[in-house]
């Protein structure tokens, strides 16, 4: 029995087939939670002449992708420990990845493709079991294709899982373990063509917790004794809110409560109808596991509190009410816990998605893979001035909606390949933030030690400012801010220090070479980079100052009865502290 696919899961198949005729690269597919992943890779595997690998991280996936197979009236290998089976010698082997690295041996056989499941797991280090696998396989077939798939491309201590996106526009420089995207689906695209249900987003009336106070490690997630002390002192906020998922669950066919901690989610439990709940956690046994989970799809249970362990490969299509209690700054995970309510199910209108923990995440925008900033930063659209691409960057905007402040370094957009050199496309080299070189002018990334374009070392800012701090003779302000004043063809200016100090200069616009070192250090800065200018005269800067970029140092040594500024340090990222900063 042949499945017919939807027109966007056959895009996808289509766009795996074209990108590995062509390249060796390692590729990812994006479809949101629900799209179906798992009828993508039954047709891929379908398609393949070869022996091919599916991976992912929990048997009840490995089962999902594997029964999808099998719909096609195919047979396929299960290499799972969970699932008490260990067949490698199908053609197509589903498998876990924790079962295939703990039994290497038993896959020395040349395989042509890797399919990873929820390949945001997939972590750049070398000594991961993903890693291991795939190093493992490349020695026995080194045009190994290597294909992931996620609804969630980012990981939180690395950003982004891929390097270039089909839709020409490079989402890192740094090594990544796949190297491109070559097929993306948004969220909303699914939700207004009616493949997923829409997510009515309420905003929690009667308590919240505030976890804000808490310590983050680097996946942003929280101690969970430090979440439990948390917590023991709000029992009133936490029976509130049962109380308020209960009033909004009266109408709604299956509620899904996502709990911070084992502790807190037994008191949630204790607030809510017994003989309509279960709970499942970590250490729930996996047949009372999977029998509280089958009595919950059957819909004799109608709660279902769980810590951790629902996110993935796990379906149930009648939720209809989510409520998250538990505190993350995982986009991903968000949109996990989400997800679990976006299936379509007969009779179903919405899902209504409480989020009690604060987490503000955006569902449908969280397309920029790298942490924000600072917690009012929001995506803001950047043109860059050398190629016209329209970048998607961290930033503030104004009251009309104008961006007053990004936080993007370098332009994302792929340039087209120039024909004669080599097929690969190159990333823009066009910076918004960017630290010159002294001895070729060359523009390098703020974080730079040395020069990309002559390869010699660049001063380091915090040296500079360490030195100067220790000199007698020299002066280094924290700059919150400047002023300017005109006075014939001059420009002066005036550096304010957040304690009150001032360092003045002044650039003579009747003088080229001046001017130009105004235009270098000011004008290329104009408007966060955005719209880099040439000024011709004094008056002109002073028409447009209040687009004009302040330093974060200034650094002036003493002459006979004044201070000359010798450095203004711009775009600093380093131990110091900047003007304004707690």
């Amino acid at each position: 029995m042949l499945t017919h696919l939807r027109p966007y899961q056959q895009e996808a198949v289509d766009a795996t087939l074209n990108h590995f005729r062509k390249s060796d690269e390692s590729a990812v597919i994006v479809l949101p939670t629900g799209a179906g992943k798992s009828l993508v890779i039954a047709e891929l595997a379908r398609l393949a002449r070869r022996k091919i690998l599916v991976l992912t991280h929990v048997k009840e996936l490995v089962e999902q992708n594997h029964s999808k197979y099998e719909g096609y009236g195919l047979a396929g290998g299960i290499f799972s420990a969970g699932l008490k089976r260990k067949e490698s010698q199908h053609q197509v082997t589903f498998a876990s990845v924790q079962s295939v690295a703990a039994n290497l041996d038993q896959f020395r056989d040349e395989y042509s493709l890797v399919i990873i499941d929820e390949c945001h797991r997939v972590s750049g280090e070398e000594t991961s079991q993903y890693q291991q696998i795939i190093e493992l396989l490349k020695q026995q077939n080194d045009s190994l294709k290597v294909l992931g798939l996620t609804a969630t491309p980012y990981r939180l201590a690395m950003g982004w899982i891929y390097r270039y996106h089909y839709r020409g526009f490079v989402r890192s420089e740094d090594d990544k373990p796949f190297q491109r995207c070559i097929y993306e689906l948004p969220l909303s695209y699914m939700i207004n063509r009616g493949y997923l249900t829409r997510p009515e987003l309420v905003n929690a009336a009667v308590a919240q917790y505030d976890f804000s106070s808490l310590a983050q490690d680097r996946f942003g997630e929280y101690a969970e004794k430090d979440v439990n002390q948390l917590l023991s002192k709000h029992k009133r906020v936490t029976r509130a809110i049962i109380e308020q998922v209960v009033e909004l669950a009266a109408d709604r066919q299956g509620v899904m409560v996502f709990a911070a901690t084992v502790e807190h989610a037994r008191e949630i439990t204790g607030y809510l109808p017994e003989s309509q709940t279960a709970l499942v956690t970590g250490a729930t046994d996996q047949k009372d596991r999977d029998l509280l989970i089958q009595r919950f799809k059957q819909r004799q249970l109608k709660y279902l509190v769980n810590v951790s362990v629902l996110t993935t490969g796990f379906d149930a299509p009648h939720v209809d009410l989510i409520a998250i209690l538990r505190p993350t700054q995982s986009v991903s995970l968000y949109q996990q816990m989400v997800g679990r309510g976006l299936r379509l199910d007969d009779g179903k209108k919405d899902c209504l998605v409480i989020d009690y923990a604060g987490n503000h995440m955006n569902l449908h925008h969280p397309e920029v893979g790298e942490p924000k900033p600072n917690p009012d930063s929001e995506p803001v659209q950047v043109f860059c001035p050398g190629c016209g691409f329209a970048n998607i960057f961290w930033g503030k905007t104004d009251s009309d909606g104008r961006v007053i402040e990004h936080y993007g370094r370098r332009c994302q957009g792929l340039l087209e390949p120039v024909e004669g050199e080599s097929a690969r496309a190159l990333q823009c080299d066009y910076r918004f933030r960017f630290k010159e070189c002294p001895h070729c002018g060359s523009e390098n990334d703020i974080a730079a030690r040395n020069c990309g374009h002559c390869h010699k070392a660049i001063i380091d800012p915090d040296d500079q400012l360490r030195d100067a701090l220790r000199l007698k003779d020299a002066m280094v302000i924290r700059c919150a801010g400047i002023s300017l004043s005109v006075d014939g063809c001059k420009l002066r200016i005036i550096y304010h220090g957040e304690d009150g100090e001032e360092l003045k200069e002044s650039f003579d616009f009747s003088k080229p070479a001046q001017r130009h070192v105004f235009n270098k250090l000011f004008g290329r800065r104009f408007a966060n980079g955005q719209a880099p200018k040439t000024f011709g005269k004094a008056e002109e800067v002073l028409e447009l100052q209040a687009l004009l970029p302040a330093p974060d140092f200034v650094i002036a040594r003493k002459q006979k009865h004044y201070w000359r500024v010798q450095e203004r340090i711009f775009d600093y990222r380093g131990q110091y502290r900047k003007a304004n900063e707690v």
